[in-house]
């Protein structure tokens, strides 16, 4: 063989590599299998709230090119056609109530409940999470004390039913945030004893912090984690169909290897369980 040919051959199977990723995700499946109608064409609009490392991987929509749900997002257009995922920054809060608009689908750490369904609608699941306590190394929690402590939530999340709902926490001790750093800041000030959210999200943080905090238990809650759509999006079915089929070829289970499994430092299922 020519070097003529040797290097339109290179360059040939370099274009072929570089199309078959979106920022740094790995894609599977056929391109285009799937039609959709995206709000801006050409693109899939994906709203998210950060910070969320692991699941998007950057403090800034221009700077994430992976993460679990990120390159979720990515094989997802892929399979829809499209060459471009387009990251929307927005408040979690007006996220599950509905409030935000001209996206496509959410993809945020958010937990399929009833009360979210009459305001958006879900996909079927992608990942499955309990809620965890997340504390400053040596704070000792069970389920004796855990009324009597400070606990810290983020606001619209499914903690704050758990706290005042479940474990009847006395209003004086819950602390509601509107995010997530302002949260995690007040457990390292010692504001709040205790910080309450999904297992697989404070298990990161604890990765993070260098071994000032870890998760010492979490509840059984049976939670699930799905993807929003706009209420009554024209695109639900199709959604579905290309979730179920990242689902059943082992794609998302890739996805949690590659960027979950790390960030965890830890087993998600060998955090002890307490009773409520």
């Amino acid at each position: 063989m020519s070097k003529k040919w040797v290097v339109l051959l290179a360059l040939a199977l370099a274009s072929l590599s570089l199309a078959q990723k979106i920022g740094d995700c790995e894609l599977t499946g056929k391109k285009g299998e799937y039609t959709i109608k995206p709000v801006v064409p050409g693109q899939l609009t994906v709203q998210t709230n950060l910070p969320a490392p692991g699941w998007w991987n950057g403090d800034t929509p221009q700077t994430i090119k992976s993460g679990f749900e990120y390159c979720l997002a990515a094989n997802i257009a892929y399979r829809a056609g499209l060459d471009k995922v387009v990251v929307q920054n927005v408040s979690f809060d007006a996220l599950v109530a509905g409030q935000t608009k001209a996206f496509d689908l959410a993809l945020s750490q958010v937990t399929i409940t009833d009360e979210r369904k009459k305001v958006v609608d879900f996909s079927p699941p992608y990942f499955s999470s309990d809620q965890g306590l997340l504390v400053r190394k040596g704070t000792k929690v069970n389920s004796s004390n855990i009324k009597s402590l400070k606990i810290g939530v983020q606001q619209g999340t499914t903690a704050v039913d758990f706290v005042k709902n479940v474990l009847k926490v006395p209003a004086a001790n819950i602390r509601v945030f509107p995010d997530t750093p302002n949260m995690f800041t007040a457990l390292q000030a010692r504001q709040v004893d205790v910080v309450m959210l999904d297992t697989a999200i404070v298990l990161v943080q604890a990765a993070k912090s260098n071994g000032a905090l870890e998760v010492v238990g979490q509840y059984k809650t049976g939670e699930s984690y799905g993807a929003i759509y706009p209420k009554n999006s024209p695109n639900r079915a199709t959604f579905d169909r290309i979730i179920q089929a990242l689902n059943a070829d082992g794609t998302i289970k890739k996805l949690t290897q590659a960027y979950l499994a790390k960030e965890f430092g830890g087993d998600p299922t060998a955090i002890p369980y307490l009773k409520p």
